[in-house]
């Protein structure tokens, strides 16, 4: 398996792959495809990886910026990342993950927030800051962030538009 970053021509792919991924989810309105589609469009994909298996797209992360009370703050989100069924659990997407936060910390990001699964994402580091909130979590310990150097700022977090009232897959 290789991880490279997303090349012209890999749209399809990466749009299968994702739908796949969230698709049968409780937690997905299946707008994630959606949601990456617009971020390419609106050319705010900060970092765009897949991981490629025998020459085949099997997942993908994207990384784009995000504001804190309105403003950038050289912060930014993860998501979505997705594997294709069948191949999930096997460290593909750890992979995508690990590899997508050593190159945004290398352009310059001071950190990265999320929402998902303490389980999952504590692995990697994220954990819940009280005084760094994400209104469209679950729950508080749904939303984390890991910090690249020590100072985490406060604040409401926003993501891109593209985030937002993307309509359902057809």
């Amino acid at each position: 398996m290789i991880i490279r970053p997303e090349k012209q021509g890999d749209e399809a792919a990466i749009e299968e792959v994702t739908f796949a991924a969230f698709s049968g989810r409780p937690s997905s309105d299946l707008t994630e495809p959606i949601i990456v589609r617009r971020l390419r469009e609106a050319e705010a994909l900060t970092l765009s990886l897949v991981a490629e298996m025998d020459g085949q797209i099997v997942g993908h992360v994207a990384f784009s910026a995000v504001t804190i009370d309105g403003e950038n703050k050289g912060w930014l989100g993860l998501g979505p990342v997705s594997v294709k069924p069948g191949l999930q659990r096997k460290g593909i997407g750890s992979q995508l993950i690990r590899e997508g936060l050593a190159q945004i910390k290398a352009m310059g990001a001071k950190g990265c927030v999320l929402e998902g699964g303490p389980k999952y994402y504590q692995r990697f580091g994220f954990q819940s800051y009280p005084g760094l909130t994400y209104h469209g979590a679950p729950a508080p310990e749904f939303f984390m962030a890991l910090p690249f150097y020590e100072v985490v700022p406060q604040g409401s977090v926003e993501y891109h538009p593209a985030f937002y009232n993307a309509p359902t897959q057809k």
